[in-house]
């Protein structure tokens, strides 16, 4: 079992910019691929980014992309999204997940744990 928890949310002006953290418990976090979903209300939770086992690569969507950045720090056992030039578009209840020797899917199915939620509010 491996326990997620998210932090780092909060209110933002547009242009503005936020960085979220999740913290795993457990000993083989190198081991996870990292991802980071969000789910607007009235909307279905939706990719944002993911980090691979074991090379690290770095996936995007495409609405984030140029603009977000994920990282992981093993030794720390965290996984970060820095959010920057942040849109109204962008507020949602933001979600980390972990998957298993995964590849950085964008298929919310492939990631076996998730995190409670962030919330991150952008206003115009």
């Amino acid at each position: 079992q491996v326990r997620l928890v998210e932090s780092g949310g909060g209110l933002v002006q547009a242009g503005g910019s936020l960085r979220l953290s999740c913290a795993a418990s457990t000993r083989t976090f190198s081991t996870y691929a990292m991802g980071w979903f969000r789910q607007a209300p009235g909307k279905e939770r939706e990719f944002v980014a993911a980090i691979s086992w074991p090379a690290g690569s770095t996936y995007y969507a495409d609405s984030v992309k140029g603009r977000f950045t994920i990282s992981r720090d093993n030794a720390k056992n965290t996984v970060s999204l820095q959010m920057n030039s942040l849109k109204p578009e962008d507020t949602a209840l933001y979600y980390c997940a972990a998957d298993a020797y995964g590849l950085g899917s964008f298929v919310v199915d492939e990631y076996e744990y998730w995190g409670q939620g962030t919330q991150v509010t952008v206003s115009s």
